[in-house]
């Protein structure tokens, strides 16, 4: 058996297993106060921000959740908008459960051309990893970072955030949890590590504020 093989089975049984679990818990659930995502601060040091709608069939296709997309820029106007995505599922015990990006570009005709994870690194935080992507539509780049988001614990892998759902789910009787995405468009000639360097403060910002929204 080969080892992409194995880690496709690998990733079935945690994902399958997590399903059936979470499906045959008992529903005492809990539901921690938080504030909603549209109460998201929209200046956040020197960028500025603005709402973007959703679309209504992106919004079927999510469930039930708080959803929020903005974009930022800068005060000097100097570089491209930075738009932040944050996917908060109260309850991912009926299958309404995170949708990886990796799903969700290609459908929306974006082509990842770069894939790998970085490290944040954030006061008062444990530095984690976080998906690091380039892609491409038509004549356009873009440079996203996203992560998945619960309790205070950022992660990348989208098997082991199942995994923490069980084992919240257990632990703490809930199973709320988030998708956190950062992306920016790639000025012409500009490097991903460029890009990186240019959100990364951004990023930085955004992290201490997710307690508020998405609880510990």
């Amino acid at each position: 058996m080969t080892r992409s093989a194995l880690h496709f089975i690998l990733a079935a049984l945690v994902l399958g297993g997590s399903a059936i679990f979470l499906a045959a818990e008992p529903h005492s659930e809990v539901f921690p106060s938080r504030l909603p995502l549209k109460s998201f601060p929209l200046q956040m040091g020197t960028w500025k921000g603005n709402d973007i709608p959703i679309d209504k069939d992106v919004l079927e296709k999510l469930g039930p959740g708080d959803f929020l997309l903005r974009g930022y820029r800068s005060a000097d106007q100097s570089q491209p908008s930075t738009d932040l995505f944050i996917a908060y599922f109260p309850s991912q015990r009926t299958g309404d459960t995170i949708h990886s990006p990796q799903n969700c570009l290609p459908g929306a005709g974006w082509i990842p051309i770069h894939a790998d994870r970085t490290m944040l690194a954030v006061a008062g935080y444990r530095p984690f990893p976080v998906n690091r992507y380039v892609i491409a539509k038509e004549d356009s780049r873009q440079f996203v970072l996203y992560w998945y988001w619960a309790h205070d614990r950022g992660v990348a892998s989208e098997y082991l955030a199942k995994f923490y759902l069980v084992a919240d789910s257990i632990r703490m009787h809930r199973s709320d949890g988030a998708l956190v995405r950062i992306t920016t468009e790639l000025l012409p000639g500009e490097s991903a590590s460029a890009a990186e360097h240019r959100i990364l403060p951004f990023a930085e910002s955004v992290i201490p504020l997710l307690k508020i929204y998405i609880p510990s």
